[in-house]
């Protein structure tokens, strides 16, 4: 086999980082932050993915079996979702959304539509209160004017 992906997805995980490094290197420190603060950190970040993309390209795995039919088609319907998924958020709220789409995904997953239902709703209302009431963030549950 040629191992051709890996070697490729290797080399454009590099080029990815090192532009995310150049990016970094453009942040503004306030001499308030701590020693691993906003701009040692996405350095730190993007060195590992150096490393990561080295091995791909020295070290690369036998060539894979790429998805055919309908697993292809199920990939493309998940990332139409979850695209769909992040512009909806802002308008909708965010127990909507995650319900419509843990429940899409769910679904593709294991073809059981009540079941897919219940782990929709069921992550929908256990991530809003993971995300709103324990860690504090501002999330919006529904759209405006109807209620969280």
């Amino acid at each position: 086999m040629t191992r051709l992906t890996d070697r490729i997805f290797g080399l454009v995980t590099i080029l990815v980082a090192l532009v995310y490094i150049m990016s970094a290197m453009q942040i503004q420190a306030s001499f308030l932050s701590d020693p691993v603060g906003s701009k040692t950190f996405p350095i730190i970040v993007a060195l590992v993915a150096v490393i990561c993309g080295g091995v791909m390209v020295l070290r690369p795995d036998a060539e894979p079996d790429w998805p055919e039919g309908y697993t292809l088609l199920s990939i493309g319907i998940s990332v139409a979702l979850l695209i769909g998924y992040s512009y909806a958020l802002k308008p909708i709220g965010f127990l909507i959304p995650t319900a419509i789409v843990a429940g899409a995904i769910s679904y593709q997953i294991s073809p059981r539509p009540r079941f897919a239902a219940l782990s929709g709703i069921g992550l929908s209302i256990g991530l809003f209160v993971l995300f709103k009431f324990i860690l504090g963030l501002g999330l919006t549950g529904l759209p405006k004017g109807m209620g969280f």
